[in-house]
């Protein structure tokens, strides 16, 4: 559990999370001591537990702050009534925010597995919520025959596997920009749901980006 008490103390919390972030993407959470933590924002180790109680309590508290930070960003979007204009809104918000966050969600799909019982329920529960909206937007699309697939959990899985995918390769400065990468894979999703549209293509260049 975290411990915030002032506006020093939530400053020097907030500070903690980062370089943990910055040492558990690099090095996997496994192989990051609590001393090492302490030492990237000029702490001592003992000084840090004033903060956060344990090493498993900083990992829940990322994991936790990512996923309550992507439902308010997908809650303030507008609704759209629509299913396939919906499913497109919904790929461009996945891969335009998640692109911009390659830490947190490295974090948040490598390490998921070292979370203790009680936290990775309350992960869970949180990404649960956020396959609901894109898992009733397939339904909506099955109910007027817009979509043709079969079932919307499963192709509601292996739409956000794919679209998280992105950041495994993605960088700024390579061939394809942002704009021309949301506009491949919303083909791809609309493809996957049974209602593509014609490939907007970027580039004449084969090569990977």
């Amino acid at each position: 559990m975290a411990r915030k008490t002032g506006s020093v103390g939530i400053e020097t919390a907030e500070r903690v999370l980062k370089a943990a972030s910055m040492l558990f993407a690099r090095h996997g959470y496994a192989a990051v001591s609590m001393r090492q933590i302490a030492k990237e924002v000029n702490l001592q180790a003992g000084a840090l537990y004033n903060h956060f109680e344990t090493k498993q309590s900083i990992l829940r508290a990322l994991l936790i702050s990512h996923m309550e930070a992507l439902m308010e960003e997908i809650e303030a979007q507008p609704e759209i009534a629509d299913p396939r204009d919906a499913l497109e809104a919904f790929t461009r918000f996945h891969i335009r925010y998640h692109i911009d966050r390659p830490e947190e969600v490295f974090i948040a799909y490598m390490e998921l597995r070292n979370l203790e019982p009680g936290p990775y329920r309350e992960v869970t529960v949180l990404r649960q919520k956020y396959e609901r909206i894109l898992r009733d937007i397939l339904r909506r699309g099955m109910a007027t025959r817009e979509f043709a697939i079969v079932d919307a959990p499963v192709t509601t899985m292996a739409i956000i596997s794919m679209l998280t995918g992105v950041n495994t390769w993605f960088r700024y400065g390579g061939r394809l920009g942002v704009d021309e990468i949301e506009n491949i894979y919303v083909n791809m999703v609309l493809a996957v749901a049974g209602t593509p549209k014609p490939v907007l293509r970027a580039t004449q260049n084969e090569e990977l980006a």
